[in-house]
């Protein structure tokens, strides 16, 4: 072990700043202390009645007590220990309540920090002084003052002895508060750390925040995914017949600027979701299968063939499962115009108590050199399903692409 081995616990920034989290818990000790003061010379008087003075210092412990078990005196802890203990504690999860144990283990670490924070206020308050007396005094600096006093076995003229324990004082004054720092760094998870409901708390928030980018993720994917398939195969058909077939052009034009017009109203709805303000909402309409013939129609303008076949009155299915119905029609259209060859046969079958849907098309080309793809489409679709406890089966079927879901819900009169 080397001296700067040694010597680093003193010169470490870290510990510099524990102390100073320990004096805060002196600063914060000194209302507790003068309250002492004052009781014990109350009870040490003979001016005012005893029973009057136990009275007043039950009311004052009482009163005393009251912050060590707040929300917010263990909040507060919590942001200093992470600022200047540098330990990585969660914030307080909000809305939650807090348990009597955390309240124990909250109230017990605060009463620890302003017990030692004193400690230690007092000792750099009488020791640090005295051992910078000593080392003054080798240098003829208030040996006058050193001279006349006794400090145990030594006296005055041990000047050498005096200037040693001084810097001993100093050296073991460092030790110590890098000690009670490293110990308050140990056990501020333990005391201040989160409770096992909190932990649940934050764990099922956290979930909920995935869950909310995942399904906007869909929903970027699916919308605008579609409409730049439509455009962009809108546009390689009209760039194919320029000069020969303008009025395809034309109707060409028009398929990608309704596309357009849709992905810009649907992008518009995601980012109403995504912002702050207003509360995340948009007055963007979301589709449902009330749109699906639209769909099927713009599915067609880009030169695929789609059978439809639908039995059931939409009205009926309930709006969540109504929209994840639509996208996941929608993402396997997208998929057939990009991967697939030959006709779609789309089939939806309306029951009292679930949705049945079916697309089934030719693979193409790509679709047959890696049948086992699986991008954020796909992905999103088995999110879909899952979250409406659905069953879903996608894959190839032959020289098919099979998509088939089952979304329950209950029957609505």
């Amino acid at each position: 072990m080397t001296l700067r081995t040694v010597l680093a616990p003193l010169v470490a920034g870290t510990t510099w700043r524990r102390g100073v989290f320990l004096l805060l818990g002196g600063v914060l000790a000194l209302p507790y202390a003068l309250l002492g003061v004052t009781f014990t010379s109350l009870l040490a008087g003979s001016e005012i009645p005893r029973p009057l003075v136990y009275a007043l210092l039950v009311i004052a412990a009482l009163i005393a007590v009251v912050p060590l078990l707040l929300d917010g005196s263990r909040a507060l802890e919590i942001a200093a220990a992470r600022a200047l203990l540098g330990v990585d504690l969660p914030d307080p999860a909000p809305g939650h309540r807090t348990d009597r144990e955390t309240r124990l283990r909250s109230a017990l670490w605060i009463a620890t920090h302003l017990a030692v924070g004193g400690l230690v206020m007092v000792a750099l308050i009488t020791a640090v002084p005295m051992a910078l007396a000593f080392i003054a005094q080798q240098f003829g600096i208030g040996d006058e003052v050193t001279s006349r006093e006794r400090f145990g076995p030594l006296n005055g003229r041990d000047s050498g002895w005096l200037t040693l324990s001084g810097v001993a004082l100093l050296v073991g004054l460092g030790y110590a508060v890098a000690g009670l720092g490293a110990l308050a760094v140990s056990m501020a998870p333990v005391l201040l750390g989160p409770a096992q409901a909190e932990r649940i708390a934050a764990l099922e928030a956290r979930a909920t925040r995935l869950a909310e980018r995942n399904r906007l993720a869909r929903e970027l994917h699916d919308s605008v995914g579609h409409a730049l398939t439509v455009a962009t195969l809108q546009a390689g058909a009209a760039r194919e017949v320029l000069d020969n077939d303008p009025e395809f052009v034309r109707r060409a034009l028009t398929a990608i600027e309704n596309a357009g017009r849709t992905a810009m109203d649907e992008l518009d709805h995601v980012l109403g979701l995504l912002r702050e303000t207003g509360g995340g909402r948009s007055a963007a309409p979301q589709r449902t299968l009330a749109d699906l013939e639209r769909l099927v129609t713009d599915a067609r303008a880009t030169g695929l063939a789609v059978h439809a076949q639908r039995a059931g009155d939409p009205a009926r299915v309930p709006p969540a499962v109504s929209r994840e119905g639509y996208r996941i029609v929608q993402e396997g259209l997208t998929n057939a115009a990009r991967y697939g060859r030959g006709p779609v046969t789309l089939r939806l079958d309306l029951h009292p108590d679930a949705l049945e849907l079916e697309l089934v098309n030719e693979m193409g080309r790509a679709a047959r050199v890696d049948p086992g793809r699986s991008g954020r489409g796909l992905d999103g679709m088995r999110e879909r399903v899952l979250l409406l406890g659905g069953r879903l089966t996608v894959g190839p079927d032959g020289d098919r692409w099979l998509i088939r879901a089952r979304l329950p819900y209950e029957g609505t009169p």
